[in-house]
């Protein structure tokens, strides 16, 4: 023979590899091939083969002869039908070992043969390939295409299946099931959501039905496998799920246990709050006790790590702290709750003590923070969560956010300035962005907290000390440039749209409480210029119907104070911008028939209603400055006629039942139309010629009446 056996002296098979590898090249029938193939696939099973050697029996035989062995149906007489099924594999973990070939479309194509191994029947015999398929598939996960392979060509199931079949290997499909969840969770759930859940089910059960240390462990496992809420809060099996996991982490939270038992489940319960806020803990008093042990525990995890901070200590318990803070988030949300609450006002009240002192340690923590620190995402979630707190409790710890607000200012302005616009991020179709350097928008999280704060004088003079409003302007420019970006289909509301709502309220407060600032400060001319040009373009989309309404109204209040500026004098995009605010006050009444009786009622028109509740208030200061407006700005009267807005106002009160229209309404009617007829001749006799003098009698309108008599 041409071979001889594999010698056991270690330079004696090297030898005999290369000698192998001459023949593999040289080969003149497949017998001969296959012999020589046995004595390397032998040496590669034995892990004898370097990395160099390895390179050189993939330059003999490249990724043609294992392809033509993993198609072979017919095995070489006496072997196993899988015989040359196992050698192609085993060539290809080898040669996966190396990360350039890893990669190259010839393994990637083989990812179906792969899942198919997973899937078949393993006997004593097959092990070795399960265990070379795990290998190609564990390199192939490490590759830069990888990812996006595996889950379109079907691994993710594939694994499901091996993980919960129990045979050979499977605990190493879990482990790559977390590899491809870590990288893909949202595509992985996308496409494979009913097997993921068969797994999450499994583990749920394991969890729930364990009573050692293996109960501590899932507690770690569970969160990777915990999605975003559709899946689970849609399905029984989902449902099922949840309900599991409440039991074992009620068991556990209810033991007494030690620090590295506590912080798992700790996080565990963290995922389920942000995969399904509080959807998974029953109503009823186990429900409510447990609720409020767990915003107790965290509290309490808040108060000892944050109110001493050792640097060292801090530094091991921030993913812990980070977990507690969506807890206390959840816990200033069940405690706000009226419909339908899980807890009892007893235990409302005593939590916000709790929480309140929990908040005092976060304060204290970011008082200490250097300069060096802001980049670190810790102080990010300790920001967030205060922004939590500021934006629904704002008579507690008045004192300590006062003095933390110069902290809070500068920070979000570093966090902004550093950062791109969200809008020039490339989004990875696959690859999940947590973890990645993105920037982190805190202002979002402190401007409700801010917007009520602006109401109150020495909170609002320190902001205004600080930039704030600067700040703010810029932020309002850059969220409106995201807004327009992204698409224009109605959709849920935005964060880039809530925050711009908020900026306004902020905006709105300035402009109530400090008119002087916003005549001297040129930041407001800036933001004057950005609201003439955006309301037109809102307008027109009924979706953004609230973000219009905040618009104009700060617009309309601002021209008030801003009447002399440039921009304001008879610009085009200042024509436009009251030609829209116009129409917005003009549409949002009608007549409809009255229930009650075989006349007409005024109503909120069916574009606004479902945005009422929202809006109400805006519109309301948009007539109230509209009507401020009207004698600074010659042009308005006309801009009204032009909508027909005297006119059909007219004619809607005159044909309405005046019981139907509410004291509030008619003042603000009356004071928008008495301006108009004092400030165009021709608004005065549309009126009259529309019978103005009759029904504002009706209204009991005593100063439009006075307005029209008056030659």
């Amino acid at each position: 023979p041409r071979f001889p056996a594999m010698a056991s002296d270690a330079g004696d098979r090297h030898a005999t590899l290369k000698r192998c590898l001459g023949v593999l090249r040289d080969a003149r029938n497949d017998s001969e091939q296959f012999a020589a193939l046995l004595l390397v696939t032998k040496a590669v099973r034995a892990g004898e083969v370097d990395a160099k050697t390895r390179r050189q029996i993939f330059d003999a035989i490249g990724f043609t002869f294992p392809t033509r062995l993993l198609l072979s149906r017919q095995p070489p007489a006496g072997c196993p039908p899988h015989t040359f099924r196992a050698l192609g594999l085993t060539l290809l973990a080898s040669f996966c070992t190396d990360p350039e070939l890893a990669g190259h479309s010839q393994i990637l194509n083989k990812i179906p043969t792969f899942n198919d191994v997973l899937l078949s029947p393993c006997d004593p015999d097959s092990t070795s390939m399960v265990d070379d398929v795990y290998q190609c598939l564990s390199a192939v996960l490490a590759t830069a295409r990888g990812p996006r392979e595996l889950v379109t060509k079907g691994t993710v199931s594939a694994l499901c299946q091996a993980y919960l079949n129990g045979g050979h290997g499977s605990d190493r499909a879990l482990t790559l099931l977390l590899g491809l969840l870590a990288l893909a969770e949202a595509k992985c759930w996308q496409r494979d959501a009913p097997q993921l859940l068969a797994v999450l089910s499994k583990l749920s059960s394991d969890f729930f039905e364990a009573e050692d240390m293996t109960k501590f462990e899932l507690c770690e496992l569970l969160p990777h496998f915990i999605p975003l809420s559709p899946p689970l809060t849609e399905s029984s099996q989902g449902s099922e799920c949840l309900s599991r996991l409440y039991k074992g982490l009620a068991d556990v939270l209810g033991s007494k246990l030690s620090q590295s038992q506590r912080d798992p489940a700790l996080k565990l319960a963290a995922c389920l709050v942000q995969a399904c806020g509080a959807e998974w803990i029953p109503a009823g008093s186990a429900g409510s006790k447990f609720l409020a042990l767990l915003v107790n525990l965290a509290c309490v995890e808040v108060r000892l790590t944050l109110e001493e901070p050792d640097p060292l200590e801090v530094e091991g318990k921030k993913e812990v702290v980070t977990a507690c803070y969506v807890l206390m988030e959840m816990g200033i949300q069940e405690c706000l709750r009226e419909e339908n609450p899980l807890l009892e006002n007893a235990q409302k009240m005593q939590l916000m003590r709790i929480m309140e002192e929990a908040f005092g340690a976060v304060i204290f923590y970011l008082r200490q923070v250097k300069q060096e620190e802001l980049q670190d995402p810790f102080i990010f979630a300790s920001v967030r969560v205060l922004g939590a707190w500021m934006a629904e409790e704002t008579s507690s710890l008045k004192q300590e956010i006062c003095e933390l607000l110069p902290f809070l200012v500068d920070y979000a302005r570093k966090l902004f300035k550093d950062g791109s616009p969200a809008v020039n991020l490339p989004q990875a179709e696959l690859v999940s962005t947590e973890g990645s350097a993105l920037p982190q928008d805190a202002l979002r999280f402190l401007l409700p907290g801010f917007c009520h704060l602006t109401a109150e004088d020495r909170p609002r003079d320190i902001l205004i000390s600080e930039g704030a409003p600067a700040l703010l302007c810029e932020y309002f420019l850059q969220q409106w440039e995201v807004l327009i970006s992204e698409s224009t289909a109605p959709a849920a509301l935005t964060s880039t749209e809530m925050s711009l709502q908020t900026t306004c309220g902020v905006f709105l407060n300035l402009v109530v409480t400090a008119p002087d600032l916003v005549r001297r400060d040129k930041t407001f001319s800036s933001l004057m210029d950005v609201l003439l040009k955006s309301l037109p373009l809102l307008l027109p989309q009924k979706h953004h119907l609230v973000l219009a309404a905040n618009v104009a109204t700060l617009g309309l209040m601002m021209a008030r104070i801003l009447a002399g500026s440039a921009a304001l004098q008879e610009t085009q995009s200042a024509e436009e911008f009251f030609g829209a605010a116009i129409l917005f006050l003009s549409q949002a009444h009608t007549a409809q028939a009255d229930p009650s009786s075989d006349g007409l009622a005024l109503a909120v028109s069916p574009a606004y209603v479902s945005a009422w509740d929202d809006i109400q208030e805006l519109w309301f200061l948009g007539m109230q400055a509209l009507a401020g407006c009207i004698p600074l700005f010659p042009g308005l009267p006309r801009a009204a006629l032009g909508a027909h807005w005297p006119q059909g106002l007219s004619q809607l009160l005159a044909r309405v039942a005046p019981a139907s229209v509410g004291l509030e309404l008619v003042t603000a009617f009356q004071a928008v139309l008495v301006e108009l007829a004092r400030g165009s001749e021709q608004c005065r006799d549309v009126l009259l010629a529309h019978h103005a003098t009759e029904w504002a009698n009706l209204y009991g309108m005593a100063a439009l009446e006075q307005c029209l008599a008056e030659q």
